[in-house]
């Protein structure tokens, strides 16, 4: 895939994020936090079943060799889906996706400088945090006080 549709494929992934707290909190409202963020990730997983299932390549087999704690990702995205019908409501979407962005940085700085979980080794250098620490100035713009 060229570095331009990856890209793209990166710009809807960011708006599906800042949108899905808003239409999970609409749906808290008539539901309840937990039970929205139950339905959420009940839709996500029979969408996600229906493809997998439609793409023949039947790679659920590869479950069997997998790491405890590679199955850690649908927990982590439990807990971020929940915080985020819980916070949304309270300090906007606008807040709450740069607390989540900012954190975000400063964690893939630490992921990359470190190569954890296996992945390419990217040092912490002067412009990376340079870079970052704009990002967070930015994000911290937005927060009202």
């Amino acid at each position: 895939m060229s570095s331009l549709l990856l890209l793209c494929l990166m710009v809807c992934g960011g708006i599906a994020v800042a949108t899905q707290p808003s239409i999970n909190g609409r749906l808290a409202q008539k539901t309840g936090v937990l039970e929205s963020s139950c339905i959420s990730f009940t839709v996500g997983a029979l969408a996600l079943l229906a493809v997998v299932l439609l793409s023949g390549r039947n790679g659920l087999r590869g479950i069997a060799d997998a790491s405890w704690w590679e199955l850690t990702g649908g927990l982590l995205g439990a807990f971020f889906v929940t915080m985020t019908i819980i916070v949304v409501p309270r300090i906007g979407t606008t807040a709450a996706m740069a607390a989540v962005i900012a954190s975000q940085l400063v964690t893939g700085l630490i992921l990359d400088h470190y190569g954890f979980l296996g992945f390419r080794h990217i040092p912490i250098d002067a412009r990376r945090v340079f870079g970052v620490l704009l990002l967070l100035a930015g994000a911290s713009l937005v927060f009202r006080r």
